[in-house]
């Protein structure tokens, strides 16, 4: 009976991402979103896929696109939605500093927030009032590449999308050289984790940056910032955004 529960849960939770990330006119506002970094013929690294909304809307312009996605039934399910598009490579495997194995914590009803961040997931609930209700079911094993293999593999992307619920920084701790372009997910309650990457980029090279508040699609900033500024409103609380993304790009190495 147990199972059956966890079943049932398994299939709510990913019902629920189906609604939200493959609604009516989502990939429309996504291909407007991305064709000021992606070109057709373009490479781009889609890291924490889950359905692959992001994957197909820069399929829709074009690009090549990897994608990884750990978990097994979202994985399952993005190659029946992705996998027959042309220029599409799919990975059953997560990303963070080095290459190996890692324990990812699996939330049936809301697969969206399955984790590699054992830190971030003991404390967000007690820090961000819309997680205290999720619960980790079981954790499972998962192969863990890098940055750098991927680009020594597939070449380097023109952009890279992050979205790894908290393991952002560990994603970027295994890049070496800048990309031109890229977005990394930021949660309330969490927002330290947003800081470090901008750090890590800002080591890498000069970089401006701008955001979308939660799943938008449009920038909230009429002009890019550089790091310290970014630095400083990720500080003071994001502007009390419950979740976004925040973008960088390359100004020159």
């Amino acid at each position: 009976m147990t199972r059956q529960r966890g079943a049932l849960r398994q299939t709510f939770g990913l019902a629920r991402s189906m609604l939200i990330y493959h609604r009516p006119g989502r990939q429309r506002g996504l291909r407007r979103l991305y064709a000021g970094f992606v070109r057709s013929g373009d490479l781009v690294f889609d890291i924490g896929a889950h359905l692959g909304d992001r994957t197909l809307a820069f399929s829709g312009l074009g690009a090549r696109v990897v994608a990884l996605e750990p978990q097994p039934r979202p994985f399952n399910w993005l190659r029946r939605l992705s996998g027959y598009r042309p220029g599409v490579t799919l990975l059953a495997m997560a990303a963070g500093a080095a290459e190996g194995e890692a324990e990812l914590a699996i939330s049936a009803a809301t697969p969206t927030v399955s984790t590699l961040a054992e830190e971030w997931r003991a404390s967000i609930g007690a820090r961000n009032a819309g997680f205290r209700k999720v619960r980790w079911d079981h954790r499972i094993r998962v192969p863990v590449t890098t940055l750098d293999r991927l680009i020594g593999e597939y070449g380097e992307p023109r952009f890279c999308k992050i979205d790894v619920e908290g393991y952002e920084a560990e994603v970027l701790a295994g890049l070496s050289r800048p990309l031109a372009a890229l977005s990394v997910e930021f949660v309330a309650g969490a927002l330290p984790v947003a800081g470090r990457c901008v750090t890590r980029l800002a080591e890498l090279g000069h970089y401006e940056f701008n955001v979308v508040a939660g799943e938008g699609r449009r920038f909230l900033w009429s002009a890019w910032h550089g790091p310290e500024a970014v630095a400083r409103w990720l500080e003071s609380g994001a502007g009390g955004l419950p979740s976004g993304d925040l973008y960088g790009r390359l100004v020159r190495p």
